[in-house]
């Protein structure tokens, strides 16, 4: 496979690892600094899908004909998205949330090639937690790896433990859906 040259628009070092899982290394990497707050009654489908395009648009305009990769994921209880655990209150009360439940997991990615013409796809996972105890969400905490994690916890990680099983990509809940994002770059 040739994957063109391209700049990811992230600050996520698991996306980078997640592409380089593929062999693939982008020529640059430059975080889009937006403001990801969601819009009043916006869906998590059209959420995390404008996010990832306006991450892409930005990067795309102070670096034209470059070739640019943005993504944007959430964890989704319902119509509900989970903020990105800042501090251990907001950690504790996703997983509390997410305790013996199903939930989805999604991700937009948009690729804007050279000539800025964009491709947007949304991905959908489905995972099921475990019922958590007090202690297992203490131990988690205690670990730290929930921090700056969409929904408070990282399936890569520790978390793996809490999880019997998801329904559809693993690498769409880390973050980067990787079959979709490859046929992208082609």
């Amino acid at each position: 496979m040739h994957h063109p040259s391209f700049i990811l628009a992230s600050a996520s070092p698991r996306r980078v690892q997640l592409l380089a899982m593929l062999g693939i290394t982008p020529a640059q990497i430059i975080p889009a600094e937006i403001d990801e707050t969601p819009l009043p009654l916006e869906l998590p489908a059209a959420y995390v899908a404008r996010i990832a395009q306006q991450k892409a648009q930005k990067i795309a305009a102070l670096h034209p004909g470059q070739p640019v990769l943005a993504a944007d994921t959430a964890v989704v209880m319902g119509r509900r998205i989970l903020p990105k655990a800042e501090d251990e209150a907001t950690a504790r009360a996703c997983l509390r949330l997410l305790s013996g439940r199903r939930h989805r997991v999604l991700s937009a990615v948009c690729f804007i090639n050279a000539s800025g013409h964009p491709q947007l796809k949304v991905v959908i996972t489905q995972v099921k937690f475990r019922r958590l105890t007090e202690a297992d969400i203490g131990d988690y905490l205690a670990s730290g790896e929930w921090e700056s994690k969409a929904g408070g916890y990282a399936i890569q990680g520790r978390a793996a433990a809490f999880i019997p099983w998801i329904s559809g990509s693993h690498s769409n809940v880390v973050g980067l859906p990787l079959y979709e994002t490859a046929i992208m770059l082609g």
